[in-house]
């Protein structure tokens, strides 16, 4: 295709369909956003794929993530998981629960506070999310690939915007 040709997607055919069969409706968000969603399906996908080499699914890998951006000691409150993941806390005692008998993290008790738990990741947890990480990243960086290194930065740039205010009225 030469660079002065602009490709065409599903979406647009979409839109345009949507534009012939409702001409009174304004159909311009659907060129972001439904764009966005397929972007999100396929990046599903590519992140299944990824954690499914390492034997984990989603959710494990954003528990065991978590904990490995903390740094050393790689351990957090189960509060703390609820936080960064967006789970319900029964949900994140049952991820932890699980992850524990796999042997990935292994809860111990909180020095600063008698009553509570810290989740620690275990050296087999951090070679699992070290590795379905680099995986991801190769996946991702397929995804990218048709756009320029600029073309990324403005992308990120113009999501950030969009999604900053988003997670500011969520807080």
């Amino acid at each position: 295709m030469s660079p002065d040709r602009v490709p065409v997607d599903d979406v647009d055919v979409i839109v345009s369909a949507w534009r012939r069969e409702r001409p009174d409706l304004d159909v311009t968000p659907l060129e972001v956003l439904s764009r966005v969603s397929r972007l999100a399906r396929r990046l599903d996908l590519a992140r299944g794929s990824a954690f499914g080499e390492h034997l984990l699914d989603g959710w494990a890998f954003d528990v065991l993530s978590a904990l490995r951006r903390a740094g050393e000691p790689y351990e957090l409150s189960p509060g703390q998981l609820v936080q960064q993941t967006l789970v319900t806390s029964g949900t994140m005692t049952n991820r932890v629960d699980r992850l524990e008998r796999s042997g990935f993290v292994e809860r111990r008790p909180d020095p600063s506070d008698r009553r509570g738990v810290l989740v620690h990741l275990t050296p087999k947890g951090r070679d699992a999310v070290d590795a379905a990480m680099a995986d991801l990243i190769e996946q991702e960086k397929t995804l990218l690939s048709e756009l320029s290194p600029t073309d990324q930065a403005t992308l990120a740039s113009l999501l950030r915007r969009m999604l900053a205010p988003l997670e500011s009225r969520e807080r």
